[in-house]
């Protein structure tokens, strides 16, 4: 009985699709995190009928067939990269941004990838870098004795070294646009990778067209919106039922047949 298969199908996706839905409250206070939102895609038919072609007396057309869907697969786990709301945080090394656009990070393997959580400190050295110690690209370092720190909506870093009226501009910030960005690689650690299907790197200035700006004092919050996760995960649970109960009808019915054969 195909039934069983079929509502099979159907609870391994809403099995995923509350993974998914899971994920995404689990990161409700994720800095920059991105909510996810899982899609599906009908199987193949099986096809009782088809339609165009004579009837039995080769006499008509046969208007409409009969095909029979196997199912539900998953087709796609998509990265929703939408705006977060700004956090306010008074850190002057925390950076948010407004638009589209990421923050780039050098690996220690010399890789870059990509973030938009924007919680930065300095390391020994004075370089920013990231929560993990990654460098941001391009390398701004910060001399021992700085006091104050400025980083304008466009990018550009001013520092005060010690006692000085003048500041001193220790470097710009640049950003990258990608054409498609759900095609990044979620890598966990707030990092993502470049694909071929988010296609390379468009390297720009904030504030520039098409580019974020920066908020300094300020961290983007995740995206993931709990009324709308909650609405979610009732109907996923809602489906994930009524799936097991086409199994148990399917199940009372071969019952039934199996019962009169004897």
């Amino acid at each position: 009985m195909k039934a069983l298969a079929i509502a099979a199908t159907g609870m391994n996706a809403q099995q995923l699709n509350l993974e998914v839905i899971a994920n995404n409250v689990a990161n409700i206070n994720t800095t920059g995190f991105k909510r996810a939102r899982a899609e599906f895609s009908d199987l193949l038919y099986q096809v009782e009928r088809n339609s165009g072609v004579p009837n039995a007396s080769n006499q008509a057309i046969v208007p409409e067939g009969a095909h029979i869907g196997l199912g539900v697969q998953t087709s796609a786990v998509r990265n929703l990269h939408i705006q977060g709301s700004l956090v306010g945080t008074s850190n002057k090394l925390d950076l948010a941004l407004v638009g589209r656009g990421w923050f780039q990070i050098e690996t220690p393997d010399g890789e870059t990838q990509y973030t938009r959580a924007g919680a930065f400190n300095t390391n020994a050295d004075g370089q920013l870098v990231t929560i993990d110690g990654y460098v941001v690209v391009p390398g701004i370092t910060f001399p021992d004795e700085t006091s104050e720190v400025q980083i304008s909506r466009t990018g550009q870093i001013l520092a005060r070294i010690g006692d000085d009226v003048e500041l001193q501009d220790l470097g710009q910030l640049t950003l990258a646009n990608f054409v498609n960005e759900a095609g990044l690689e979620p890598l966990g650690d707030n990092l993502f990778r470049e694909t071929v299907a988010s296609g390379p790197a468009i390297v720009g200035v904030p504030a520039d067209p098409g580019f974020a700006h920066i908020q300094q004092g300020y961290l983007e919050a995740s995206n993931v919106d709990p009324v709308k996760e909650i609405t979610d995960l009732i109907s996923a649970q809602r489906a994930y039922e009524m799936n097991s109960k086409i199994i148990q009808a399917a199940d009372e019915m071969a019952s039934v047949v199996s019962k009169n054969l004897r």
